[in-house]
């Protein structure tokens, strides 16, 4: 019993890294091998037992190119034909011997496990129909262009339905229960079993004590560099307009202490982030340790940090220009604040379609300016936060899904 799994870029590999951990946990466990077919597959080498099938590569577009077409020529420059070319060739050979074909991700892997001749399931990780419609009904678009979008009656397009409903298809696991109920009107064996991208997301160190005057907001820059860098000179604009804003405590309402922590991935280094924030008043502390530096400013603390799930369980909002992260964040109930970023995959695109995706639990800005006076009327708005806390877990579901979807691969690997 062989199984290959295909995954198109960081974030999918992540996702599926947490399904093959669950299959690992089954008695007499398939033989697993991974192909990633966009960047270098780190993800995957936290699992034991588990090698790369074939050559991989990191493209200059990072696996964007849907939010730019001038990303694929870069990429086809960079050797894209040529990789596709041998990952085809190797998924095929799997194929031959009898393998079953696990792809998380996009139409670039549901199509390689098709075109494989073997029997296959698909993770979407990609799409949703909230970034069409809600549970009230579709949503309102601003062109024609974006009108049409939904112009096959699903986010998903004919021919990904119909790569869903072959035969060789036995199972497909939507991110969520709406777009599960739309891909079953197309006999398509969708599956409401939740998004994996919400497990694993446990805290590891005991919450921060704060009083009813003290206000954590994580700030979410995204994990690709550049871009990361970028994102957070545009961050650090908004912390200083919320430092003043907030510095005087004359409002009685509003919180005395801030708190920004800062959830830095660990493939990025701590320095970049903390250079240029003396030149913006902050001052080092003594706290510091590999995976946190401390600086404060006025009524202000700023910890950058690598405990990611810490800061998304620690804070009451976010600041964020990210994809996966912002998304876990609004998942545990949470209101996000998303300034508008260059890319290549934070743009002003991607951030509007992020907001449809997350409904009221995503707030679009702008300006960095705008976020003091945002941040006020959420705090005063309970009926508003009691809202988006419902809206971000339904989106987004509960934990347990990678071990959801593993038991049922494993029933139609038996069967």
């Amino acid at each position: 019993m062989k199984l290959l799994c295909l995954s198109n870029g960081h974030g999918e590999d992540a996702i599926a890294v947490r399904i093959l951990q669950q299959l690992q946990r089954f008695p007499n466990p398939p033989q697993f091998a991974a192909l990633p077919l966009v960047g270098d597959g780190i993800a995957y080498h936290q699992l034991e037992n588990v090698t790369i099938a074939g050559p991989v590569q990191q493209m200059p577009s990072g696996g964007f190119i849907y939010m730019d077409g001038r990303q694929l020529l870069r990429d086809v420059q960079g050797g894209l034909l040529q990789l596709t070319h041998i990952q085809f060739k190797i998924i095929r050979n799997w194929a031959k011997q009898g393998a079953f074909i696990l792809a998380v991700g996009d139409i670039v892997p549901l199509l390689f496990a098709r075109l494989s001749g073997a029997d296959y399931a698909f993770v979407g990780t990609a799409k949703s129909e909230y970034y069409l419609r809600d549970e009230q009904g579709p949503l309102s678009r601003q062109s024609w262009m974006q009108r049409w979008e939904g112009w096959s009656g699903s986010v998903y397009l004919p021919w990904e339905r119909w790569l869903m409903s072959h035969p060789n298809c036995q199972a497909v696991f939507p991110r969520d229960r709406l777009t599960t109920e739309t891909l079953l009107k197309w006999s398509i064996p969708a599956y409401d079993l939740g998004n994996p991208m919400m497990d694993d997301l446990q805290p590891h160190t005991p919450p921060i004590s704060k009083s009813n005057k003290t206000l954590n907001i994580a700030l979410l820059p995204g994990s690709r560099p550049p871009e990361a860098y970028e994102n957070w000179q545009r961050i650090t604009e908004a912390v200083t307009q919320l430092v003043e804003a907030f510095s005087e405590g004359k409002d009685r309402q509003q919180p005395a202490n801030l708190v920004f922590l800062a959830a830095i991935a660990p493939s990025l280094d701590l320095s970049p982030f903390g250079e240029g924030l003396s030149g913006l008043g902050w001052n080092q502390t003594d706290v510091q340790t590999d995976l946190e530096v401390e600086y404060t400013r006025k009524n202000a603390t700023m910890i950058l940090t690598q405990r990611f799930s810490d800061c998304l369980h620690q804070a009451d909002l976010a600041i964020a220009m990210a994809g996966t992260a912002t998304e876990q964040f609004v998942g545990l109930g949470k209101p996000a604040i998303a300034l508008e970023g260059q890319g290549p995959q934070f743009t002003p695109r991607f951030a509007e379609a992020q907001s449809r995706l997350l409904g009221p639990s995503l707030i679009l800005v702008k300006h960095p300016s705008d976020i003091p006076n945002i941040v006020r009327s959420l705090l005063a708005d309970q009926n508003r936060l009691k809202l988006i806390a419902e809206n971000g877990q339904k989106r987004m579901g509960q934990p347990g899904a990678a071990n959801r979807i593993a038991q049922c691969l494993m029933k139609q690997l038996i069967e």
